[in-house]
């Protein structure tokens, strides 16, 4: 089994007796991840609320049921929390028990899980986002060298967990992913009145990848108005699909302020919307795939690691550009990414003159390990 990076944290809060949170797109390897969490465990209850009778149990019981429930147990485990009707009341309330018992949660989005909980259960919850595999957790299982050399399969099909441990269906398990599980959560939301428009839009996003992205430029594209793209691109970051980044914007006068970038949290899901699975010598968008996967390893890293840094991107109305800024503690680190190692660059001077103190980094496929790791 790949060990997973937060396996250790989560196990290290099972001391502070509150309910952990464990949020991430539908297979993951959320299941599996719990399977592992429950080693050396003897009473061990699993509810999965895909099934109807599982919400049952939860939905609408009172504190003194909830207590009967859960306190013959050492560990439970709520799979798909979400789907259960106020499930942050019913967590609040599991939290106020101060129980023995351990109590752990996961949802495939955040759609109503995430709504319901941080209102009413503040405090009571530790929240975790597992992500498909990083390179540094298949690095930690195999070798930076041997991960190294598996870099374009990692680009073009991406690191959810089927698809690295059966390498040789990777499309038809990605093509199923995308089909029949990607809006699973998206679909039944009661806020979605448009689901082929969710595909579509996916698909532009899938095309502008790495580009920045203009909600004006959707609306006319798919003929809908402003406000519904920029829902549904919240939905689809709701649903571990998407994240973005904002533009980053302090001293210059010509710096774009309102722009955005977005990504998609695995680049096979990415190449399953587009159905293309080309290899990287007959694509056109490398130097895309390969910021997307430096990008989105940064996410796991700094997630993984609880690092609070906040990620932007920087251009100017005059074309300069930096790839990624990291702020952390009010340090700015800048990055370019390569594909090409032969490219040399420089952080642009108007940056390096506004930001003296700002650092600068070239990513490419002979010095990644540093910057994922």
């Amino acid at each position: 089994m790949i060990k997973r990076a937060i396996t250790k944290s989560i196990l290290a809060d099972y001391r502070r007796k509150k309910v952990i949170v464990l949020l991430g797109a539908r297979q993951v390897g959320k299941t599996t991840l719990l399977s592992e969490l429950s080693e050396g465990k003897e009473k061990v209850l699993s509810l999965n609320c895909d099934n109807v009778d599982d919400i049952l149990l939860l939905e609408g019981r009172t504190s003194t049921e909830l207590r009967h429930l859960l306190l013959p147990y050492e560990l439970v485990f709520i799979d798909e929390a979400q789907r259960v009707k106020n499930i942050g009341l019913t967590l609040k309330m599991i939290g106020d028990l101060k129980l023995d018992t351990q109590v752990v949660v996961t949802g495939s989005s955040s759609l109503d899980m995430a709504n319901d909980i941080n209102e009413p259960a503040t405090g009571r919850l530790i929240e975790y986002n597992l992500f498909p595999f990083s390179l540094s957790e298949l690095a930690a299982h195999t070798s930076e060298r041997e991960e190294s050399r598996m870099l374009e399969q990692r680009m073009v099909y991406g690191l959810y967990p089927e698809v690295v441990m059966e390498s040789y269906d990777a499309k038809r398990i990605l093509i199923s992913l995308t089909n029949n599980y990607l809006y699973k959560d998206l679909f039944a939301y009661k806020g979605i009145k448009k689901p082929d428009l969710i595909q579509k839009l996916a698909r532009a996003l899938a095309l502008q990848l790495g580009s920045e992205v203009s909600y004006n430029e959707l609306s006319n594209l798919l003929g809908v108005d402003k406000e519904t793209i920029e829902t549904y691109i919240n939905l689809l970051e709701k649903c571990f699909v998407v994240f973005r980044l904002d533009s980053y914007s302090r001293n210059l006068r010509n710096e774009i302020k309102k722009g955005k970038k977005i990504y998609f949290y695995d680049n096979g899901v990415r190449n399953a919307i587009l159905s293309n699975f080309a290899p990287l010598e007959l694509r056109n968008d490398v130097g895309a795939l390969w910021e997307n996967l430096m990008v989105s390893e940064r996410v796991k890293r700094n997630s993984y690691a609880g690092n609070y840094a906040q990620l932007f991107f920087w251009r100017t109305h005059g074309q300069q550009e930096i790839d990624l800024i990291e702020e952390i503690d009010g340090q700015l680190h800048t990055f370019e990414f390569k594909w090409n190692t032969k490219v040399a660059c420089k952080q642009p001077r108007a940056f390096a003159a506004a930001y003296p103190n700002s650092t600068f980094t070239v990513v490419n496929p002979q010095s990644f390990w540093q910057f994922v790791s």
